[in-house]
């Protein structure tokens, strides 16, 4: 009866051991190493870097208040905002009062920046990750007259600069238009470095 009870654990076993092997080193080694050739830059995190210095991910949204940049999503993640680390679900329900006192205090906060006029959307609600780099062209237009005041810049040449960091829709049909926050930005800080 031991016997017979070895040999019908012996398969169970070895499949165990097999497939711990393939499925949790063989595949993702293969899976990483395939990545790495075909799209290097996303495999290792699609960094962005400034002065040889990584900043960040152009996946991951950055926290900008100054009236010198462009300002993102807001972060559903406390206390640090854009912390992937504490990335979950932070959607509320349209009828929940804290999600509408959420959206009355970032629009009045829009308001005194921006004047009055409708706010776009995503400045007032966070995405589900609370960590999105992205807005609307719309939301990146809407800011430019702030920009402009603050930091002397034409506000034609912030258009333009807008206009060139639009990213269309993936594969030229899912999605919208979107413009990353972060890139803009930086793309911003080096018109400041080039004295433009």
């Amino acid at each position: 009866m031991f016997t017979s009870a070895i040999r019908q654990l012996k398969p169970a076993f070895l499949m165990l051991v097999f497939l711990t092997l393939l499925t949790g080193a063989i595949y993702p080694a293969c899976i990483t190493g395939i990545s790495q050739v075909l799209f290097p830059d996303q495999a290792e995190g699609s960094f962005l870097a400034k002065d040889g210095r990584i900043i960040g991910s152009e996946l991951i949204g950055q926290p900008f208040a100054g009236p010198k940049h462009f300002w993102g999503r807001p972060s559903a993640t406390a206390p640090k905002p854009y912390d992937a680390t504490a990335s979950s679900g932070s959607n509320l329900s349209p009828t929940s009062a804290a999600f509408r006192a959420s959206l009355e205090e970032r629009a009045e906060a829009l308001r005194k920046e921006h004047g009055d006029g409708p706010i776009p959307m995503e400045l007032v609600t966070a995405s589900g990750s609370g960590l999105d780099p992205h807005i609307s062209p719309a939301a990146a237009f809407y800011q430019i007259p702030r920009v402009a005041r603050a930091t002397g810049y034409d506000a034609g040449r912030l258009r333009q600069l807008v206009t060139q960091m639009v990213e269309g829709r993936q594969f030229g049909f899912l999605g919208e238009e979107r413009v990353n926050v972060v890139k803009l930005n930086l793309a911003l800080d080096a018109l400041a470095r080039e004295g433009k």
